[in-house]
């Protein structure tokens, strides 16, 4: 097949969600090398990311290309040798395994404290803000810390277990504001020695360990943004890990991305680029998780207040650019807003959701107040 066969075939896949190829409108795609349709027509949404990290293709508004591309499935009819040979190791081999635990933290977490600094809020909260009365990434942070604490129902002195604990944000704040004791776990060295720093003075324990090397007993368990470095294999393990580490009459609370159909497939590159390894779940995958191990008290979505904060992320990110830079170069630049942009589209489109669901052991005694 030709280059020029190929190109129309690419088009007439765009045209289904009113994008054209060379178009004038922000969400069209304009090509620079047209090399770009055998590629993509090989690796599929692969070779679209490599592609544009190479420069063959631009667009003015990725986000919103990626959200009408998403939103007609477009990403869905590209099938390539890549994905299949993805698809089959992560059914084969436990791609999240002890041994392997910490290949995230070093791929992704520890690219540069100054980076994340610069793109994310003061407390470097690395995951989905709540906006329902925010005005800003600052506020709608707070506000998810806030809601994340409320609807565990913190009390002075309680133990606190933060699974995936970033660079102790939440950890401060849950000491400060809620007078918790907390255990904060990463497998990330740098953000472990910045978590030690910014927590000094406060009860609160930073340990480099992946989750199931914890021990102890806890009142409450937090998990926000690490479920999607579990994988599917390892769902269940998880959560008797949980279960055995609360308390009888605790509560956790699991913040996740998700999707709306059960697989086992990774995304070929985000996985490859971003965050190695990582896989979203479904509901069914995450209730049969933790069927007869927990009590499912609330289940609140709100995936599209990750829309805004990856926009608000991605707006400091190139604010800062200049003087990042010199380190990270033109080519990570290309990388890091193509994630951005084409996740905030994800959640845009519907396909990806932000869930915060809270679990108990038994059942809270005269029911859970639900919190919005």
């Amino acid at each position: 097949m030709t280059w020029k066969h190929l190109r129309q075939r690419v088009s007439r896949l765009l045209e289904q969600a009113d994008i054209r190829l060379d178009g004038d409108r922000p969400w069209d795609p304009v090509v620079h090398d047209e090399r770009l349709f055998p590629r993509v027509m090989a690796k599929g949404t692969l070779g679209l990311g490599e592609a544009y990290v190479d420069g063959w293709w631009d667009c003015q508004a990725l986000d919103e290309l990626a959200t009408r591309a998403i939103a007609a499935r477009i990403d869905e009819q590209f099938h390539s040798l890549t994905g299949l040979r993805d698809s089959l190791l992560a059914r084969m081999t436990n791609l999240q395994k002890p041994s392997r635990a910490r290949e995230i933290g070093r791929d992704h977490y520890d690219l540069g404290n100054d980076l994340f600094a610069a793109m994310l809020d003061e407390r470097l909260i690395y995951s989905c803000g709540y906006w329902q009365a925010a005005d800003g990434l600052e506020e709608a942070q707070e506000a998810k810390l806030d809601l994340v604490a409320n609807k565990l129902d913190m009390k002075p002195g309680m133990r606190l277990l933060d699974i995936g604990c970033g660079w102790g944000g939440t950890a401060k704040f849950l000491a400060e504001r809620y007078q918790a004791e907390v255990v904060g776990i990463t497998v990330s060295e740098k953000q472990a020695r910045l978590a030690r720093e910014l927590c000094k003075g406060l009860p609160v324990t930073i340990l480099v360990q992946d989750y199931r090397e914890v021990s102890g007993r806890f009142d409450r368990i937090l998990s926000i943004g690490m479920f999607e470095h579990v994988g599917y294999k390892n769902y269940r393990h998880f959560m008797h890990v949980a279960h055995d580490l609360l308390e009888a009459d605790g509560l956790m609370l699991l913040h996740t991305i998700g999707r709306n159909r059960s697989s086992v497939n990774l995304e070929p590159w985000m996985a490859r680029y971003i965050f190695p390894n990582s896989m979203l779940p479904s509901p069914r995958q995450v209730t049969s998780a933790f069927e007869n191990l927990f009590v499912l008290e609330d289940w609140h979505n709100f995936g599209a207040d990750y829309d805004k904060t990856l926009m608000a992320w991605d707006r400091r990110f190139e604010a800062a650019w200049p003087a990042l830079a010199p380190r990270y170069g033109e080519r990570f630049f290309r990388i890091w807003r193509y994630y951005l942009l084409t996740c905030a589209g994800s959640f845009r489109s519907g396909a990806n959701r932000l869930w915060q669901l809270v679990l108990s052991t038994g059942g809270v005694p005269g029911g859970y107040r639900s919190l919005r």
